[in-house]
């Protein structure tokens, strides 16, 4: 738009009359906003929203703090059996490695060997290499819940 555009120059002419600037064109309808059908789905759904955290604070202070406590805990026995398995995956790598040093097998075959078989069952034919090493973020996993292991992994 130029400035001619933006600007009504009146002649000092009294008798001139004043002519407005024309308007600018409308917008596409693209640039207008969503549709009636749309506008109705997407309030169906805020609706829905709604709903579900009026339930949410419908209820009792105590029950949603029950609630998030059960999801807690939840999440604690799942983290701690993470942290059980990677445990066990280290004995067994240790137990693995012994017995191969027995009977005189490399620790790169008996890591090749399991990583092979890991491979075949998770990627069918796929062979990607993992390195086949224990991942510093897995001891520390074990480290978060040592306590914990060792009382499950102590001696009857």
């Amino acid at each position: 738009m130029s400035l001619q555009d933006q600007i009504q120059i009146v002649p000092a002419n009294a008798e001139a009359a004043y002519v407005p600037p024309p308007e600018p064109p409308k917008a596409r309808a693209a640039e207008a906003g969503p549709t009636l059908e749309e506008a109705m789905a997407r309030n169906e759904m805020l609706a829905e929203k709604i709903d579900t955290l009026d339930a949410v604070l419908a209820k009792p202070l105590a029950e949603i703090l029950a609630e998030r406590q059960k999801a807690d805990e939840a999440a604690l026995a799942w983290d701690r059996f993470g942290a059980m398995w990677m445990l066990s995956q280290r004995a067994m790598r240790r137990v693995a490695l012994d017995l191969a040093a027995q009977l005189g097998v490399a620790e790169e075959e008996v890591v090749a060997r399991a990583m092979a078989h890991a491979n075949a069952v998770l990627n069918g034919a796929d062979e990607v290499d993992l390195g086949g090493t224990i991942a510093p973020a897995q001891l520390q996993h074990i480290a978060r819940h040592r306590a914990f292991l060792r009382k499950q992994f102590r001696g009857g």
